[in-house]
């Protein structure tokens, strides 16, 4: 097959737990991986419009999600899952491909976000606390929630 890219298959979930008292979600995968991943972590890496933006450059930065809990999971598909956040967000469709992403590269994604939490002028702990003012938010979102 020259000149052709072969992709390897998404891995499969095969258990998927959410720990409400240690605020993770558990994730094995048919690849052999298993991942914890904080719920804060979740949050602020949401795969959301509200997040992400429509495109470069459009990300909202999430601040106050220390103590986010997540209250429902719900499928969709065969692909994804929708988690229920507790500040009400529950736009961020997680693709099993984006959650093993999520948990491959968990201690990187985690220190960009105290890279930017830094970047924004809060501390790292501070951002983590204290939810974003009328003054932080710059209204590139897409308004949903």
């Amino acid at each position: 097959m020259t000149g052709s890219k072969q992709t390897l298959p998404t891995p499969q979930p095969t258990g998927l737990t959410v720990r409400k008292q240690s605020r993770v979600l558990e994730i094995e995968f048919d690849d052999g991986k298993s991942f914890s991943l904080p719920f804060e972590l979740l949050r602020v890496w949401s795969p959301s419009a509200e997040v992400r933006g429509h495109g470069p450059g459009q990300e909202t930065l999430q601040t106050g999600q220390r103590n986010v809990e997540i209250t429902a999971v719900e499928p969709v598909g065969n692909y994804a899952i929708k988690p229920v956040f507790s500040d009400g967000h529950d736009t961020g469709i997680f693709s099993w491909e984006y959650l093993h992403h999520l948990g491959t590269d968990k201690d990187a994604l985690w220190e960009d976000y105290l890279r930017r939490l830094e970047a924004a002028g809060f501390t790292r702990e501070t951002g983590r606390d204290v939810a974003m003012s009328a003054a932080v938010v710059s209204g590139s979102g897409c308004g949903s929630h």
